[in-house]
C-alpha cells in the first residue's frame, strides 16, 4: 500500500467518515456531528486518502495551549499500515507549529494497539474512567502528552 495523503477534511467527506466510524465503533457518532465538527473553527479535522479514498480520520478539538484527540480511526481493511500513525503525526506537527499543546485523548482499555502508537508518540496514561464507553460497557485510560517546548 502506498503512504496515504493527509488533508483537511471537508464536508464531501462526511459520508466516508462516517462509513468508517460506523465499521470501527460500536456506539458511532451520527454523520451531523461530523458534518457540524468539520465546519467548527476550533476542530482539527483530517482525512488520510489511499489511492484517491478516504480510509481514516482524525477529529481534534483545539483550545489556546490544549487538545484533545475526540475520534480517530481507519478502515478496518487496511489497519496496521501505518495509516492512523500518518493521522496522529500530522495532528501532533500542527500542534507544535502553532506553539505546542497538552493532547489528552480517552482509549479502550482492552485496545492495547491504539495505546501502543499513543504511547510511541509520547502519550503517557495519565487516568482511568470508569464505564465510558458503551457497546461494549469498557473502562477507558486517559492518557496525555505534554506540550512539547521548542
Amino acid at each position: 500500500m502506498s503512504a496515504p495523503t493527509i488533508r483537511h477534511a471537508t464536508i464531501d467527506d462526511v459520508p466516508a467518515i462516517h462509513r468508517i466510524e460506523r465499521t470501527s465503533f460500536g456506539d458511532p457518532w451520527n454523520a451531523e456531528s461530523f458534518a457540524q465538527m468539520i465546519e467548527h473553527p476550533r476542530v482539527h479535522a483530517t482525512v488520510a486518502e489511499v489511492a484517491g479514498a478516504v480510509v481514516g480520520y482524525c477529529v481534534a478539538w483545539v483550545i489556546a495551549d490544549e487538545a484533545e484527540v475526540a475520534n480517530l480511526a481507519v478502515d478496518p481493511e487496511v489497519r496496521r499500515a501505518g495509516i492512523g500513525g500518518a493521522l496522529l503525526d500530522e495532528l501532533l506537527r500542527t500542534l507544535d507549529g502553532l506553539g505546542g499543546a497538552r493532547v489528552y485523548l480517552e482509549v479502550r482499555d482492552r485496545n492495547l494497539g491504539a495505546q501502543a502508537l499513543y504511547r510511541s508518540r509520547g502519550f503517557v496514561a495519565s487516568g482511568r474512567r470508569k464505564g465510558y464507553y458503551r457497546k461494549p460497557d469498557e473502562d477507558a485510560v486517559v492518557m496525555r502528552r505534554d506540550k512539547v517546548e521548542r
